[in-house]
């Protein structure tokens, strides 16, 4: 019984996608964060480590540092999190710059907030603390939270794998190409590949799908149709830089 009830302090139910993202006020490497109400507005990516002057998150955090621009461009900002201290965060940081080459990268500057959650409150309230993995340490969380601050998408890692940084930011894009023309995307989508129109919602709609339709949009059946959106209209759509 003992063992269940601190089990169950480790942990906290995550965050469902369609919930308004967990709110807290943390110390980070960039100052203060009121997490998500000084995001307001902007697209989030908050995700996690296990720890800092780890290999795997070493070569994550400087990724995430070598793409920054590219998710800015969508209105996407990055936060990170470690269940480390600040004065350890700082020279962590300190080290990737002074002395850390991976791949075609060097001298990289992190300046994203990177918050420190010595006592995993965060953690905890965004459910990254996964006891069969690890009771310390945080798992690669990430969290894709909208502008309205509710969460949109959630993607967790073992400690041992590293993320797909071209996945993350596909995600983004998708997400916000479907809000924006009120469509879906299919397997592998990409910008400039046709999307997935909504199925209808009547025996009429269905029958006229199927009747005819504009030279953009093809349908398989009643239920499945596409239609043309051109790369040029979704980056002018979402992309603000």
């Amino acid at each position: 019984m003992t063992d269940s009830i601190e089990a169950a302090a480790e942990t906290s139910p995550m965050p469902r996608i369609g919930d308004p993202a967990p709110a807290f006020t943390a110390t980070s490497t960039q100052g203060e964060i009121n997490f998500p109400g000084d995001y307001n507005g902007k697209w989030v990516i908050l995700f996690s480590h296990p720890a800092d002057f780890t290999p795997v998150c070493t070569t994550e955090l400087m990724t995430f540092a070598s793409m920054q621009q590219q998710f800015a461009a969508y209105n996407t900002q990055l936060v990170g999190l470690s269940v480390d201290g600040l004065y350890s965060h700082i020279a962590w940081l300190r080290t990737i710059k002074a002395r850390i080459v991976f791949r075609d990268l060097k001298e990289v500057e992190i300046n994203y907030p990177v918050i420190e959650d010595v006592s995993m409150d965060v953690a905890r309230r965004y459910g990254m603390i996964m006891p069969g993995e690890d009771s310390t340490k945080a798992v690669r969380a990430v969290f894709v939270i909208d502008p309205n601050g509710v969460v949109r998408a959630m993607i967790y890692y073992p400690l041992s794998l590293g993320r797909n940084f071209d996945e993350l930011l596909r995600v983004v894009k998708a997400l916000q190409t479907a809000d924006h023309f009120g469509v879906a995307t299919p397997a592998d989508w990409r910008p400039g590949e046709p999307v997935i129109l909504p199925p209808p919602g009547s025996l009429g709609t269905a029958q006229e799908r199927m009747a005819g339709h504009a030279d953009s949009t093809h349908c398989e059946d009643w239920f499945f149709c596409t239609q043309e959106l051109g790369v040029e209209d979704v980056e002018s759509a979402i992309r603000i830089s």
